[in-house]
């Protein structure tokens, strides 16, 4: 049910949203010369995938979790992009393409060691990560590894049709400021 669910709402997202995505991507070019922005991150079972967003960061910046890097690292498009969360939009495609769940514990990188083994003692790579879930509404990101696995792990254990949209929605009305940049 969740599956399906995934597929069509991130379908009917990429209808709705394709000019904004457009007029982003657009904009980005001026910004960065390469406004999207694709990274291997860690997927269901652990198979590697390649996470699609906005780019938010200048070229070249080192491929680390958010919060080991610089805020001097994001342009001020990017900024825009983060506090408006427009740079997860195309993440919808990992979505629809079943890479991705809309809700789910946000996938970390290969180079994220004790984030991995946090996750792994928890079982949380049982499931697709997801663009939005307990942890992001509650502004619990990766630099907290323990914690972040225990609230992937509740979030799993407790997840309904209620609470999947509940996250969706609190998301889509601001709950949770993402990934922190020092």
């Amino acid at each position: 049910m969740i599956r399906l669910l995934d597929f069509l709402l991130s379908l009917l997202g990429l209808l709705f949203a394709m000019p904004f995505l457009v007029i982003l991507y657009i904009i980005g070019l001026f910004d960065t010369g390469s406004p999207i922005f694709m990274q291997e991150r860690v997927g269901l079972n652990k198979k590697p995938f390649m996470l699609i967003k906005f780019r938010t960061m200048a070229v070249g910046t080192a491929s680390v979790a958010s919060h080991l890097s610089s805020t001097t690292s994001i342009t001020p498009f990017g900024g825009f992009l983060r506090k408006t969360k427009l740079d997860e939009l195309p993440q919808l495609w990992n979505v629809l393409k079943g890479e991705m769940s809309l809700v789910g514990p946000r996938p970390g990188l290969f180079n994220q060691e004790e984030l991995t083994k946090a996750r792994e003692n928890k079982n949380v790579f049982s499931v697709r990560p997801g663009i939005t879930g307990l942890a992001q509404v509650n502004e619990i990101d990766m630099s907290t590894p323990e914690l972040l696995a225990k609230t992937d792990r509740d979030m799993i254990d407790t997840l309904s049709l209620k609470t999947y949209f509940s996250y969706i929605l609190k998301t889509l009305t601001g709950s949770g400021s993402g990934d922190r940049v020092k």
